[in-house]
């Protein structure tokens, strides 16, 4: 029988901190940090991940990236290569977020592309997938889900059993609204399954949760069998918050 997975949480800052709103915020973390707790990681803006490589350094906190490029290195402005996050000792990076999907037009393939070079660096891809309100009121949240985990299962093939996946209902993210933990679940479930049917090695595979996890309900949304973690948006920028979470994730 399978180890339990062990909980991840993961912050993601979004376009948000401040060299000194940073510094303050990770010495509150670490501080506050348990050693023999979860796995917890912090998704920051490109340009502080040096700040935040050093002040992790030593500590049980990891980095991680919000985005990568899903080319190895050539004529792309502005873009990020998993090469040079990997020089900062960046060990997961979110590919997929929904507000990649909405706001830059990424495409199931894209996604599953950026998941192939994060891989291929030794950088943990964190997948995210999930359905806006118009397609859970139609009743297509399995097969929306279904259809952007598929892209990356025919992408990485064998690997993927390297990744994590994170479920975020988009109606959830930063409206206040969350998933109950019994729709989570439900959803958690059908990711599972499909992971099972595709890997044997399925059960390393984390599936967090994203979409307003707080203080308030992280307990019952991390009860759930299938939930394994976090991603944490709002709340992993006030060091109190962040710190409950991980304490309910113990």
């Amino acid at each position: 029988m399978a180890a339990p997975r062990r909980k991840l949480i993961a912050g993601n800052w979004k376009m948000n901190g401040g060299l000194a709103a940073n510094d303050a915020l990770l010495r509150a973390l670490v501080a506050g940090l348990a050693h023999d707790g979860c796995k917890v990681a912090v998704c920051v803006p490109a340009p502080y991940l040096a700040q935040v490589q050093a002040l992790c350094a030593g500590t049980s906190l990891e980095l991680g990236a919000q985005d990568v490029s899903q080319h190895d290195a050539g004529a792309f402005t502005g873009e990020v290569c998993a090469a040079m996050l990997k020089e900062f000792g960046v060990g997961y990076c979110l590919v997929g977020h929904s507000e990649r999907r909405q706001y830059h037009g990424e495409t199931d393939t894209l996604v599953a592309e950026k998941a192939k070079a994060a891989l291929a660096h030794g950088i943990t891809p964190i997948v995210c997938v999930g359905e806006t309100l118009a397609e859970r009121e139609a009743g297509r949240t399995e097969a929306v889900v279904k259809r952007q985990m598929a892209a990356v299962i025919h992408t990485n093939g064998h690997c993927i059993s390297e990744i994590v996946v994170a479920y975020e209902p988009v109606w959830a993210i930063g409206t206040g609204k969350t998933a109950t933990p019994e729709q989570a679940q439900q959803v958690h479930a059908i990711l599972r399954a499909q992971l099972k049917a595709a890997t044997e090695h399925s059960a390393r595979i984390s599936i967090l949760y994203g979409g307003s996890m707080n203080a308030a309900n992280a307990s019952s949304l991390l009860g759930q069998a299938d939930i394994d973690g976090g991603l944490v948006g709002g709340a992993s920028l006030k060091a109190a918050d962040f710190l409950q979470i991980i304490a309910a994730a113990r």
